[in-house]
């Protein structure tokens, strides 16, 4: 399935769509795709109810922990640090996944985190006064969009796709690399259900619709 939003003409910061096309970054961004949409619905299925319906109504968990797989087999780097200095190691200073010239961060957290994340690979790939462990060129940021946060049960204060694009016009001279920002759409073939066992833990049963 094509989990992928399309990316709309607005939200295309600093040409970042003819970039992804270019020679330098094709692979790469092909590479990235094909991690995401290699994702099928039954896999979310089968990761959510094996491993984290027994605490949590939320999809986030099982797509967190299916793209953490995914780009790590591909060969991503994961948990990358930015910096090589000590100081600087903590989870702060990390990207989620790093290959080559290409960032990723994925962003299924509070609202308030959004800057936060969108800011970190441009941070990836400029110039530092603190030594750099990986020097990347563009940036990649994964988001639910509004609808996959309310099908999945995300927690109300996640922040989504459509309100991320808001944020890169006023962060225009501040996102000083080529960022896309990649909304997630909501899966077709199920629903989820609350099997009423109560809300700690909270439960869930995911049933695919006829």
């Amino acid at each position: 399935m094509d989990w992928i939003w399309p990316i709309p003409d607005d939200v295309n910061h600093r040409q970042i769509k003819s970039l992804l096309q270019s020679k330098e970054f094709a692979g790469d961004w092909n590479d990235l795709q094909n991690v995401v949409r290699g994702i099928t619905e039954e896999d979310i299925i089968s990761c959510h109810t094996e491993m984290f319906a027994h605490n949590t109504m939320s999809l986030s968990r099982a797509i967190n922990h299916l793209l953490k797989e995914r780009f790590t087999l591909d060969g991503w780097e994961p948990e990358a640090h930015i910096f090589q200095d000590e100081k600087y190691r903590s989870n702060v200073w990390r990207l989620d996944f790093a290959k080559n010239s290409i960032s990723v961060e994925v962003s299924f957290n509070h609202g308030e985190a959004l800057a936060w994340n969108m800011i970190k690979p441009t941070i990836a790939s400029e110039l530092n006064h603190v030594k750099k462990e990986i020097q990347t060129k563009i940036g990649v940021v994964i988001l639910a969009t509004q609808a996959l946060k309310k099908f999945g049960n995300f927690d109300g204060a996640v922040g989504t796709w459509e309100k991320a694009c808001t944020y890169l016009k006023p962060l225009q001279n501040k996102l000083t690399i080529p960022l896309l920002l990649m909304g997630i759409k909501e899966p077709m073939s199920f629903t989820l259900k609350d099997n009423g066992k109560g809300n700690n833990p909270r439960s869930s049963i995911v049933r695919e619709l006829d």
